[in-house]
């Protein structure tokens, strides 16, 4: 290769500053006369030279001053800006080591902000505790002030003392009555870039996440209900922390209801209610359960079922085991494969179908598991013979009650075609007619003695029947009852054998002729 390559204008120019600059150090330094030029993000110590209110000269060591003006102005907080002075030394960050008018741009709360950074390093470094105070809290824990910087004591790094004071639905409700506490933490992570300071006060007293856990394990008893804070949700259930150790509710433990995602029901950061239904100390896990603190609609469901009881059900499902069938208020139980026929099958979709209505009778109802046993082959089985007639009676019974029921009511919201009051000043004239109209019939029966018209029935039930008629139909009045030929009447309707025997009787006759 040819080594002897002439260098192209570009690297011949740089070259040149480079020789220039390097010239000018070398002057300068004959000269006596070393200057220490600032460089970008550089943090220097000066002195105010003066304030105007448009900005602030420093001298920092260079030929000519530093100004702080226009937004970094600005951005010191008034409280501050009121103890610069002149002749006070502060830090300032260079900006710009020259603008176009040949100014050093600075900024004094970069100044205090980098000092913060190297100050968090500091204590991250040699994990040193920070004294610090509470100065505010979000939704996910607390704000502590270390210089200039904004750091974060997440919940989960309380210690378990904190974590077992701060309850509430509301950051307010859990965080407020923090603030102005002291409080001490270590630095466990600095990140400059993203601007992160995450500060942990269960590092700084001692403790870890085994050590809170095995007090956790130590103190919590089956049966117990805790308040707890939902920190992932998974396909399989939600861990929920207690007091700085997590527990797992599992997908069937988070609702009665069939859910497919747990994220249906709860969310991440949710507060919840939990029980404690199992402890394993040797693999440390803790079991939760959230629907256990809620009804069991379950049991309502199956108020009126009884072990025996036949019912409707539709199939629903086919497995190998066996079939489900849906009974009423979305209730399902099974039909085990020993339970559909007589005969043995392999599968039961030899004999059933889905969506196919069969008559089953319960032979198991488990409340606790929520399961239902079912069975077709024994619907006739002469072992229910009781309990099928007792079932028989009691839906009778049941139905001769609501046709009774039905009827009452329909006699007692009936209403007459023709209201009583508009007839009542019809029967006095019909009951004095049939009064009239019968006297002479009495008096005949009275005064005659000839036995064929006493004996007559026909004149009998004439004289009954209208008296009868006029008083089922319409209320009577008092006079038709007290009547004596209404009275006479009646008596003889219903009392006649003593004196109608006698002229029917044909072996008297001849005895009165004789006579």
């Amino acid at each position: 290769m040819d080594h002897n390559v002439p260098p192209t204008g570009e690297e011949s120019i740089s070259e040149n500053n480079l020789n220039i600059e390097n010239n000018m150090e070398s002057l300068l330094k004959q000269e006596g006369m070393d200057i220490d030029f600032p460089a970008p993000g550089e943090i220097r110590s000066g002195v105010i030279a003066s304030v105007t209110p448009g900005q602030i000269l420093v001298s920092v060591g260079t030929k000519s001053e530093g100004v702080i003006t226009g937004r970094e102005l600005e951005a010191i907080p008034v409280e501050e800006l009121e103890n610069l002075t002149v002749g006070r030394e502060i830090l300032v960050y260079v900006i710009n080591p020259e603008d176009q008018s040949g100014n050093i741009v600075l900024s004094y709360t970069r100044a205090r902000e980098e000092s913060s950074w190297t100050e968090a390093d500091g204590y991250k470094d040699s994990g040193e505790l920070f004294h610090g105070t509470v100065a505010g809290y979000n939704k996910g824990g607390l704000i502590v002030h270390i210089g200039e910087l904004k750091g974060f004591v997440p919940s989960s790094q309380f210690s378990y003392a904190r974590r077992s004071t701060s309850s509430g639905d509301s950051p307010d409700q859990r965080y407020s009555k923090m603030v102005g506490e002291t409080i001490d933490v270590r630095v466990i992570e600095v990140d400059r870039e993203r601007r992160r300071l995450i500060l942990s006060e269960r590092a700084a007293s001692g403790e870890t996440r085994e050590s809170i856990k095995d007090r956790v394990l130590d103190e919590l008893q089956v049966g117990d209900v805790c308040t707890g804070r939902v920190t992932s949700i998974a396909d399989f259930g939600v861990f929920v922390n207690i007091n700085g150790a997590d527990g797992l509710v599992h997908l069937s433990e988070v609702s009665w209801d069939r859910i497919q995602k747990p994220d249906d029901i709860v969310k991440s950061g949710q507060e919840v209610k939990v029980k404690v239904i199992s402890i394993d100390r040797d693999k440390k896990r803790i079991g939760l359960s959230m629907r256990r603190l809620q009804d069991d609609p379950f049991a309502k469901k199956i108020e009126s079922i009884q072990v025996g009881q036949l019912l409707e059900g539709t199939i629903t499902r086919l497995t190998k085991f066996g079939a489900f069938a849906r009974l009423e208020d979305d209730i399902e139980g099974l039909i085990h494969i020993s339970e559909i026929s007589e005969n043995r099958i392999e599968h039961p979709k030899e004999v059933l179908k889905e969506g196919e209505v069969v008559t089953v009778r319960v032979i198991k109802i488990d409340p606790e598991n929520h399961r239902i046993g079912l069975s077709i082959r024994r619907v006739d089985s002469s072992a229910y013979v009781d309990l099928d007639w007792q079932s028989l009676v009691t839906d009778l019974d049941a139905s001769v009650t609501d046709e009774t029921g039905a009827a009452e009511a329909a006699a007692e919201t009936a209403t007459p075609e023709i209201p009583i009051k508009e007839k009542a000043a019809k029967p006095k004239s019909k009951a004095k007619s049939a009064k009239k109209s019968a006297e002479p019939e009495t008096q005949v029966d009275m005064e005659t003695p000839a036995p064929e018209a006493e004996v007559e029935p026909a004149a009998v039930e004439v004289a009954a029947e209208p008296a009868a008629t006029e008083m089922d139909a319409e209320p009577a009045p008092a006079e038709v009852k007290t009547e004596p030929a209404a009275t006479e009447v009646k008596m003889e309707s219903t009392e006649v054998p003593p004196e109608l025997e006698a002229p029917n009787d044909m072996t008297e006759k001849p005895e009165q002729e004789t006579e």
